[in-house]
């Protein structure tokens, strides 16, 4: 049974392929990746760059575990690469303990200005009504130096009416310097009213102290028992 077999494929390899090049033809093995995923070649040159090295590997691994042909211990770092992450963290990542300090820190420094505000709202709501009736004074004194202002002014022109004898214009260049030669007027009758009264409490005071008695040098004041 095996021989007509046997025939038949040497008649059917004959035909379709001389024998010398088919003899001479030797191709190259497919690797074969019963695995189910693609694992690259670090030493095919048509491998990527970023295919290679122990990220990819440590990727690989964490996907696909003992399967993907990498050993994990090759993937822990060195003792110098440890130290150097250990001291990335010390430098850049703070720790529990320092976090906790810095929130509380925080919350102590809220705590604080809050209570701060509190006690400006506080004292600012103490002040409140001595603030509305400074409000109030002031505004009875704008409105008294306003209607004082007005009756000036219409003091004023009818006083340069009858120097005049007509309608000045407050404008005019004569109202404003008869208003400064009044202004003069005024001010220097109110420094003679105040060095009157000041003289006055001068002689006032001379009285009082040229009626009382003067003091005994050998008993004293003579208030004293």
């Amino acid at each position: 049974m095996a021989l007509p077999i046997q025939r038949c494929w040497s008649r059917l390899r004959a035909v379709t392929l001389p024998w010398p090049a088919a003899a001479g033809y030797h191709a190259k093995p497919v690797p074969l990746n019963l695995s189910g995923f693609f694992i690259p070649d670090p030493a095919d040159p048509k491998t990527k760059e970023w295919q290679k090295g122990p990220a990819y590997e440590a990727k690989l691994y964490g996907q696909y575990g003992s399967a993907s042909w990498v050993k994990p211990e090759q993937l822990w770092p060195s003792p110098e690469e440890l130290q150097m992450v250990v001291e990335e963290e010390k430098e850049w990542y703070r720790s529990l303990r320092e976090m906790l300090s810095n929130v509380e820190a925080k919350e102590m420094e809220e705590l604080m200005k809050k209570r701060e505000r509190e006690r400006l709202i506080a004292a600012n709501m103490a002040k409140m009504p001595k603030m509305v009736e400074d409000w109030r004074r002031e505004k009875r004194e704008a409105r008294l130096k306003e209607k004082e202002d007005k009756d000036r002014k219409l003091r004023l022109l009818a006083i340069a009416h009858e120097k005049f004898g007509v309608t000045v214009d407050p404008r005019s260049t004569k109202f404003l310097d008869m208003l400064k030669d009044m202004e003069k007027d005024e001010k220097r009758k109110l420094k003679a009213v105040k060095r009157m009264q000041r003289e006055e409490e001068k002689a006032a005071i001379a009285a009082v102290m040229a009626t009382k008695p003067p003091a005994d040098p050998d008993h004293g004041s003579p208030d004293t028992v």
